[in-house]
């Protein structure tokens, strides 16, 4: 089959994909669509939930694996759509579509590309899986499938990059804080304002810098988000309750970030989860330094990805430009799908793989 007709299939698969809504949790009929096409092809695979795995022929334990990795569902349409979200429409060279962009662009490339390596025959096993729940980081998504992984040396994830390489992303963790104070008459001087104890935390977070700064990724970002606090006009509030968010480099362990500020706020702080860890791989991989070789720039993502779930070394690599995710009329161009499954080829086509130690 001629690059052409793997760039026409690509498209037309998005198409589908694109028709069928798939918000996270709600993948089940586009992960139909999809492996119907993958039995159309003849590709095995192996279906967990609403994700999917397949695996290269002639897979082998004895050597390296790569795995090819994007995600299946999206988010709600935002407003301001002036396109049905859900109506693949082709113009002027974009098509347009809830999910193009991210990452359905990502998938159908990788799809192509996994099957164009796969026929032409690796020194390394190749592994494709498509996960799903992956917008809400949910356990139905990369974390239900991985233990239907085999060992995975390397991974290279589909989000949008502009065929950029991102080798760090940052983690995240979210913190619910609570603030307590006394209670009192508004009208007298008496009570503890747990509102005004929580703007002065508040006010520390804003400017405290954790000493360490990732060279890829800068410092760790921590954002006041939302804040509760009070019952009523005439009483000081004796709780007050606010949340952070904070985006981890790969200077930090979420669980050491959480110490640190638990130790100088007064209050109580919880995180909803430590388990969305910073992601990172050394630039003198194979991977990192054949794009390099092609021409590519490496840089730090700050937006979160399947890859805070992978516990082996990855990079996000995909076409489409991260700023069109999760906006009105979103959209990717069919010349970025072209390019992105010309470039996985011949950054991957006959490249070795070091293998990693087994667990």
């Amino acid at each position: 089959m001629e690059t052409t007709n793997y760039l026409l299939e690509a498209t037309e698969l998005l198409k589908t994909l694109i028709a069928i809504p798939s918000m996270s949790r709600d993948e089940a009929k586009a992960t139909d669509a999809l492996c119907d096409y993958l039995a159309d092809k003849g590709i095995k695979y192996e279906r967990i939930a609403n994700n999917v795995i397949c695996r290269g022929r002639n897979y082998d334990d004895n050597r390296p694996t790569l795995l090819l990795n994007a995600h299946i569902d999206t988010v709600k349409p935002v407003d301001g759509w002036t396109r049905p979200p859900f109506e693949a429409a082709v113009d002027n060279g974009l098509l347009y579509g809830l999910g193009s962009n991210d990452c359905g662009g990502g998938l159908v490339s990788l799809l192509q590309a996994f099957r164009l390596l796969d026929e032409r025959g690796q020194s390394y096993n190749l592994i494709y899986t498509v996960s799903a729940e992956e917008e809400v980081s949910g356990s139905g998504g990369f974390s239900l499938m991985l233990p239907h992984l085999p060992h995975i040396d390397v991974a290279i994830v589909g989000e949008p990059t502009s065929m950029q390489p991102a080798i760090a992303e940052k983690g995240l963790m979210v913190l619910d804080i609570t603030v307590s104070g006394v209670a009192g008459h508004a009208a007298r001087n008496e009570g503890v304002n747990a509102i005004y104890k929580a703007l002065d935390q508040i006010s520390w977070l804003r400017t405290y810098k954790l000493p360490r700064i990732s060279p890829t990724l800068g410092e760790t970002k921590m954002t006041a988000t939302v804040i509760q606090g009070g019952t009523q006009h005439n009483i000081v509030p004796d709780r007050c309750t606010y949340t952070v968010d904070v985006r981890t480099t790969d200077c930090y362990t979420n669980q050491e970030v959480l110490d640190i500020l638990s130790s100088h706020l007064d209050a109580e702080v919880k995180a909803r989860s430590t388990r969305l860890g910073s992601s990172h791989i050394s630039r003198e991989h194979p991977i990192v330094k054949r794009c390099e070789e092609m021409g590519m720039t490496p840089f730090g993502s700050p937006t979160l990805s399947d890859q805070s779930l992978m516990p082996f070394p990855s990079l996000k690599l995909g076409p489409g430009d991260s700023s069109r995710s999760h906006s009105a009329d979103e959209y990717i161009k069919i010349e970025e799908i072209r390019q992105a499954i010309d470039t996985y080829v011949s950054l991957l086509d006959g490249l070795t793989l070091p293998a990693t130690a087994q667990d």
